[in-house]
């Protein structure tokens, strides 16, 4: 089982960068643990200076925006 990270602050896109994470996982038929990060503190101390981030696994891939389906897939299955 992955475990999926996603830091932001609770605004649309961190909505629908869980969501699009979700719907990857399906689509791959993989089973993800998400947790969701929202303290300010907890966020900058991981590194993420752009929200939503990302972390597979504990390591941080990506920061800033949605991310690209594609490349979601490629974290999810790496």
């Amino acid at each position: 089982m992955k475990s999926i990270t996603i830091y932001g602050p609770g605004c649309k896109k961190c909505e629908t960068t869980e969501a699009m994470v979700r719907e990857a996982a399906t689509r791959l038929g993989l089973r993800v643990d998400v947790e969701k990060v929202s303290d300010v503190k907890s966020i900058a101390l991981a590194g993420v200076m752009s929200t939503p981030g990302i972390a597979v696994d504990g390591k941080l891939v990506h920061a800033g925006g949605l991310p690209e389906t594609s490349k979601l897939e490629q974290w999810l299955s790496a």
